[in-house]
């Protein structure tokens, strides 16, 4: 899944990284938006505490997965995304809002590699 807004934070991102999206064949990539739902439960993370709102985007990030039921959220922010106490509210939020649970971790976990690969 690629959402609008991973998209557009990957214009800053390098040469390098960016080639990575677009080397995804078309037919393997789901393309997804931010609407008023994905806003309203990312505001809900900031209003009930998950994340301040200078954290936003992070709060987007986890609200279109959860709404677009992705397997799994891959993320390097340890402070803000992959960190355990967080995820525990960002499930209790979406379970009030009658979402389902999002499951988040490293790339390296989704990857299996371990410190040596």
């Amino acid at each position: 899944m690629l959402s609008d807004l991973t998209a557009q934070e990957l214009e800053f991102a390098r040469e390098e990284i960016r080639n990575l999206v677009t080397s995804i064949p078309e037919i393997n990539r789901v393309d997804i938006i931010v609407d008023d739902e994905a806003i309203k439960l990312a505001e809900a993370y900031i209003t009930e505490g998950a994340l301040a709102n200078k954290s936003y985007n992070d709060a987007l990030h986890i609200a279109l997965a959860t709404l677009n039921k992705a397997d799994v959220l891959a993320s390097w922010n340890f402070k803000h995304i992959v960190n355990l106490d967080k995820i525990i509210q960002y499930n209790s939020i979406n379970l009030r809002f009658g979402h389902r649970l999002i499951e988040i971790r490293t790339p390296r976990e989704i990857l299996n590699l371990t410190d040596n690969e």
